[in-house]
């Protein structure tokens, strides 16, 4: 999978605040490619991912982006570096500016933790 149009992005905050978010039922819920802000957390916002394959190339001019694996392996692809690999329950950021892309070999759930108002495709 490559083209953007085939990402299913929601942008809006689903649960917003004071209310008690199933993660597990949301990632039974959903198949790849899919992508759900879940709530907004003072300037940033906290996402789900359900993906499996690759998605493109891109980088944040301006946010940093920060991933947790909750089910599956995910790796990230950088810009001139080492793949790294994450297992459940290990978390990387991704500095702005830096050219990168995910993949995941089999269906994962992760969470990104990313600046309200990003671009979740790249700039």
């Amino acid at each position: 999978m490559s083209a953007e149009q085939d990402y299913d992005i929601q942008l809006d905050d689903k649960y917003g605040a004071l209310s008690l978010i199933d993660i597990p039922a949301e990632i039974a819920a959903h198949e790849p490619w899919f992508n759900q802000t879940l709530t907004t957390v003072n300037d940033a916002v906290v996402r789900l991912g359900v993906i499996e394959g690759d998605f493109h190339w891109h980088k944040h001019d301006d946010q940093d982006e920060f991933f947790v694996v909750l089910e599956g392996q995910l790796l990230i692809d950088l810009e001139d570096r080492e793949t790294v690999m994450l297992d459940p329950h290990q978390g990387y950021t991704v500095p702005k500016g830096v050219v990168h892309r995910t993949r995941a070999p089999e269906r994962t759930a992760i969470l990104m933790v990313e600046a309200a108002g990003v671009v979740p495709t790249g700039d």
